[in-house]
């Protein structure tokens, strides 16, 4: 017993001390900041709740931060909603066995080891007004009317930005999806085909009820990738979330307040500790009353 005590020391000590120093020790920090006025240089002043107080009731503050989650809560649906059924479809079609489908399982997955600056770069220049393919196909085609400025448009700048953010991910999904699709017995396959279901049925009755815990993680991933997000925003439309804050998120909001020098306005490092503090709050409950969720579903199967 002694004996495994200590292996099982010698291995997960090592991974306990990086991840306090890289995510607990950053954490508690932030949120000690956050008790604090600071502009990043200089003496700090203990100001209490007063950094919290002023989020919840300065309009200059107030209305960004609500701008933000509101736009963050966009971000996700869209992403997941684009990443679930387009890695569904995928993985189905991988796992037909058909010529050429494990050619495809590791091209989905391609774009996944590309950097998020490369991806924001790449679909700046497919959104482009002026030479941009999508819009010069849509021309191409007789549909002048539809080719527009894809990021300069309130209404279609985040669902554009949240298709890139999901292209790059993608692959994830497809793995992910198939890996669930192959577990599940050819058995009982052939037992709904005895029964007469074939095709649409089979998978509505059979491989999507059997996949749904792929669907919980998915989710779960995607959600707290979102909430955290910052590099495809800026790369894509920059930090003030252009146009007009449309596509404005928590990340960028937070990058604003602390670096708030590069729009001609001192940084206030913690008012930028208290939107990361609530984040981190967004982040654990939205996890936590999902797992509740998918819990409860579970029990009652």
């Amino acid at each position: 017993m002694k004996r495994s005590k200590s292996i099982f020391a010698i291995f997960v000590l090592p991974a306990f001390i990086l991840y306090t120093l890289f995510m607990l020790y950053p954490l508690i920090s932030s949120l000690g900041l956050s008790f604090f006025s600071w502009t990043g240089y200089g003496a700090k002043t203990y100001v209490g709740l007063n950094n919290f107080i002023k989020l919840f009731t300065r309009p200059e503050h107030f209305v960004r931060f609500i701008g933000a989650i509101k736009n963050n809560v966009l971000f996700f649906i869209y992403t997941i909603l684009f990443q679930n059924i387009v890695g569904l479809i995928l993985a189905a079609f991988i796992n037909l066995n058909i010529k050429g489908a494990k050619f495809f399982r590791s091209v989905y997955f391609i774009p996944t080891t590309l950097s998020i600056v490369v991806v924001g770069f790449l679909w700046k220049l497919i959104y482009n007004p002026i030479w941009g393919p999508l819009n010069v196909g849509l021309r191409a085609i007789g549909l002048d009317s539809m080719a527009m400025a894809w990021l300069g448009n309130e209404s279609t700048a985040l669902i554009c930005i949240s298709i890139a953010n999901a292209w790059q991910y993608v692959g994830i999904p497809v793995i992910l999806f198939l890996a669930g699709m192959q577990g599940i017995p050819d058995e009982l396959y052939e037992s709904s085909e005895l029964d007469g279901a074939t095709g649409i049925k089979q998978f509505w009755k059979i491989t999507f009820p059997l996949i749904a815990p792929v669907i919980f993680i998915i989710t779960t991933i995607v959600f707290v990738s979102n909430f955290s997000a910052f590099e495809i925003i800026y790369a894509m439309t920059g930090t003030l979330g252009a146009p007009n804050y449309s596509t404005d998120i928590l990340g960028t909001l937070f990058y604003r307040i602390c670096f708030g020098q590069r729009l001609g306005t001192p940084p206030d490092m913690g008012m930028g500790a208290v939107i990361a503090s609530c984040m981190f709050i967004i982040i654990v409950v939205g996890v936590l009353i999902w797992f509740k969720i998918y819990g409860e579903r579970e029990t009652g199967y």
